[in-house]
């Protein structure tokens, strides 16, 4: 590169402009000095004023240490910045001048260039909505950054699908495609010259696009906030969430649902993509309950087990910098019918026959001593006293299969629920039923007393499973 190009200088036109200028200094110069000579006249003496932007900033008697500063400051840039092509970014004027006195060399010339002249180098500017957003060092830099940008969001083996134009009838069950692939925003490029420290590697402006710039936006107050915790989430310190709510200071309430103004990243441009996927899914099964007057009411008895069935969805998905907006059923394909589970549930009423839900056999009163050790000895069942009123009643359905006085138990009546289940009444006052009789939940079977081995008025009561004693607490309410 020679050095009219590479220091931003003369123009070719201006070249010539000079060159005619120098001709006729030097022959006009030349016939003076011819003549001068003859009357012992001063010699001809050359010097170089220099010219940055248009700006003269002084004369020097030799352009050589312009040309070297420039050589130098390009060579320095170039160490640092070793991938760039680089040039000095003012334009740089030397125009001769020849005098008859001598000069002398202007001391601020070499500060000015050291002050006004920087480097700058080509690049090529990612340009969002027509204005830069990144300066990268080359083309491919940009095709990287183009496609690094959309394959962050989405697998790079779709994406090449995507590029293939592969269409829906290449998706199999379990796949995914990707049919459409946008950009938020208006994406050009557009080679430019710019300082060499702007230029971003492909990692940073990457990371430049996705953090973007700072917006003020809305926030809606949740359940729990509190003005730090808001400030905290945004990376704002509290005073400047007050700063940017002028309404509220450091005492204010806030309340839920109320909007807040805070500062959150937005991206400079985001990714829209839309996936086709294939799934196998299951599809439930129903359950159907039939009554049956042939079964005892509170039996069930499955008839036919359920199956569950499957088909196959297409669904549609947008996302938006890889996270789903948007999910859609395309079409659904039944692969397997489910199969109905069907209950047979029994309807029939036996009077006699217990439900398994035991009521309490007494109207009120409190638990005066449970199941377990007492004196010495195991006590069968738990005792109950200090009712509102004296009547003893059935815990539930059933037949009366005892009714008598036995031993230390006292009056006792004894009923089978005809479900597995008996319960036994004891040291009642009086019996009001026999042997043999059905009674309903709650109906009266005797008055609570102190027959048999007793110390007072009370009700003992004991619950039997399938002929074995079992804790009344389990099934009393």
């Amino acid at each position: 590169m020679n050095r009219s190009s590479l220091y931003n200088s003369i123009p070719p036109n201006k070249y010539l402009q000079t060159s005619i200028a120098i001709l006729f200094l030097t022959f006009v110069f030349g016939a003076y000095a011819t003549f001068a000579s003859a009357e012992n006249k001063p010699s001809v003496h050359t010097i170089y004023h220099v010219y940055i932007n248009n700006e003269h900033i002084g004369s020097l008697l030799d352009d050589q240490p312009v040309y070297s500063y420039m050589d130098e400051l390009l060579e320095t840039s170039g160490e640092l910045f070793p991938d760039l092509t680089l040039q000095v970014a003012e334009k740089v004027k030397i125009i001769p001048e020849f005098v008859f006195t001598e000069g002398n060399d202007d001391e601020h010339v070499l500060e000015a260039l050291q002050d006004k002249l920087t480097v700058e180098a080509e690049s090529m500017a990612l340009m969002i909505n027509e204005k830069p957003a990144v300066y990268l060092a080359s083309e491919e830099d940009v095709k990287e950054v183009m496609e690094l940008l959309i394959t962050q969001y989405m697998d790079e083996k779709r994406y090449e699908q995507f590029l293939e134009g592969l269409d829906e009838s290449t998706l199999d069950v379990g796949e995914t495609l990707v049919t459409d692939v946008t950009l938020t925003e208006d994406i050009t490029e557009d080679l430019t010259l710019i300082a060499p420290d702007q230029i971003l590697s492909v990692k940073d402006a990457i990371k430049k696009l996705n953090k973007g710039v700072l917006e003020e936006k809305p926030y809606q107050v949740k359940e729990g906030d509190v003005l730090g915790s808001i400030a905290s989430a945004h990376d704002l310190t509290t005073a400047k969430l007050l700063e940017l709510n002028q309404d509220l200071n450091a005492d204010s309430v806030i309340r839920v649902g109320q909007k807040l103004q805070v500062t959150a990243y937005q991206p400079l441009v985001e990714v829209l993509s839309t996936h086709l996927s294939k799934v196998e899914e299951e599809i439930a099964f129903e359950t159907e309950i039939k009554e049956d007057d042939s079964m005892w009411k509170g039996e069930n008895k499955v008839t036919q087990e359920g199956q569950t069935g499957s088909q196959v969805t297409t669904y549609e998905t947008t996302q938006k910098n890889g996270n789903t907006v948007k999910r859609e059923v395309v079409s659904e394909e039944v692969t397997k019918e489910p199969v109905k589970k069907i209950i047979k549930k029994g309807t029939k009423e036996m009077p006699s026959r217990g439900s398994g839900q035991l009521g309490w056999p007494a109207v009120g009163g409190y638990i005066s001593s449970y199941q377990g050790n007492r004196w010495g000895r195991f006590h069968k069942g738990i005792d109950i006293a200090r009712p509102s009123n004296y009547n003893i009643l059935a815990a539930d359905n059933g037949k009366v299969v005892s009714a008598s006085y036995q031993g230390g138990y006292g009056n006792l009546v004894r009923i089978n629920h005809n479900n597995g289940m008996e319960t036994l009444y004891a040291h009642l006052a009086s019996i009001d039923v026999k042997v043999g009789q059905t009674v309903t939940k709650g109906q009266k079977i005797g008055v609570m007393g102190a027959t048999g081995n007793s110390t007072g008025i009370h009700l003992h009561f004991e619950v039997y499973e399938n002929g074995q004693l079992k804790n009344p607490m389990h099934y009393l309410k």
